[in-house]
């Protein structure tokens, strides 16, 4: 199969043919139809994930078609047409028995812990937790993104953060599960202030329902936050990833409010506690949904309540996503960028 590889961290990928993936007993092979560039793939890329062991197939956000399947696998067969959550269970350890598959003991994340989906073919262990079906309504650019920046702004806003309507919502950074965050808060009838230091990503966050678009480059983000909305934010996401965003996150909430740290951090930053007790705040994290807490939102998806493919800006073949990966470090760009392995991926495999 042809995919995109490097051989060392900070290395200019190149795309070449490498080995087929061969299903486990337990796993699928899939045909990727569509894949996410994703901000996390930057940083596995830079070396921040200790996972990760040159040479290796970065990608890790996918949609597409079941190719092959092991013996042991009973719900899936060749064909059919899935997403997966970018956290894979393995199903038996007590978190996965308590439900929590996202925070799973023993996961594995395509990209990260093994080969991804920047390829024709990707293997994702344990399909019988993990993977999704999709409707043939669904377009695969679209339901790629449900791997993991939509599906982790709806968990992190709706199930970790309790967003109730009428509160103060502020997504801190405008990539793509910002905008996820800002879509899914909208719909639930919260009011929405998105920060990013981009025009063009404040620019959409006001077309997916922001009530206030701030210039995160100008002035005390913070303060401001807290001057327009009356006294704070009732929920505040850290949606990229930085000891500042995430400071001025935990800086913006009013009493009792609630951070929510979403994007990951390359380091440990320190937090305003004082802040913190003084106004017995609440700091949760969320990683990502799992593979059962899917139906709801792809229930809202399908009836159109929420928009996913409106986050979709741009979408590349398998040999422009190498140059598109290393930008991202300095133009990451706005919206969701999707690569296409092949002009279909049913061309790919038999």
């Amino acid at each position: 199969m042809r995919a995109v590889i490097y051989e060392e961290f900070g290395q200019l990928p190149e795309v070449r043919e490498v080995p087929d993936p061969a299903p486990s007993r337990l796993g699928a092979v899939i045909g990727v139809e569509a894949t996410g560039l994703c901000r996390s793939d930057w940083h596995g890329w830079q070396g921040h994930d200790p996972d990760i062991r040159p040479p290796h197939v970065p990608g890790h956000e996918l949609a597409g078609i079941v190719a092959a399947v092991g013996d042991r696998v009973t719900r899936w067969r060749p064909g059919d047409r899935v997403t997966v959550p970018f956290i894979c269970a393995c199903g038996t350890c007590a978190a996965c028995a308590r439900g929590a598959q996202q925070v799973c003991e023993r996961q594995t994340q395509p990209g990260f812990t093994h080969w991804g989906s920047f390829a024709e073919y990707v293997l994702i262990e344990h399909a019988d937790v993990n993977l999704v079906g999709i409707p043939e309504s669904l377009p695969f650019g679209t339901a790629a993104s449900l791997g993991c920046r939509f599906a982790t702004a709806f968990r992190a806003v709706v199930t970790q953060g309790r967003v109730a309507p009428g509160e103060w919502v502020a997504v801190h950074g405008c990539g793509g599960v910002g905008l996820s965050a800002v879509m899914v808060a909208a719909a639930a009838g919260a009011r929405v202030v998105a920060v990013d230091i981009a025009a063009p990503a404040l620019d959409l966050a006001g077309t997916l329902g922001a009530e206030v678009c701030l210039d995160g480059s100008t002035g005390d983000t913070a303060s401001s936050i807290v001057d327009l909305t009356g006294g704070g934010a009732h929920l505040s996401l850290d949606a990229l990833g930085s000891p500042a965003t995430a400071a001025a996150s935990v800086n913006c909430l009013r009493r009792h409010g609630r951070h929510l740290q979403v994007g990951l951090l390359p380091v440990d930053p320190p937090l305003p506690m004082a802040r913190v007790i003084a106004y017995e705040l609440t700091i949760l994290g969320s990683h990502g949904m799992p593979a059962h807490a899917y139906p709801p939102m792809l229930d809202l998806v399908t009836s159109g309540v929420l928009r996913p493919d409106l986050l979709v800006t741009r979408t590349i073949g398998l040999d422009a996503a190498p140059e598109a990966l290393v930008a991202m470090g300095s133009a990451p760009g706005s919206g969701v960028t999707i690569i296409e392995p092949c002009s279909s991926a049913r061309e790919c495999w038999p």
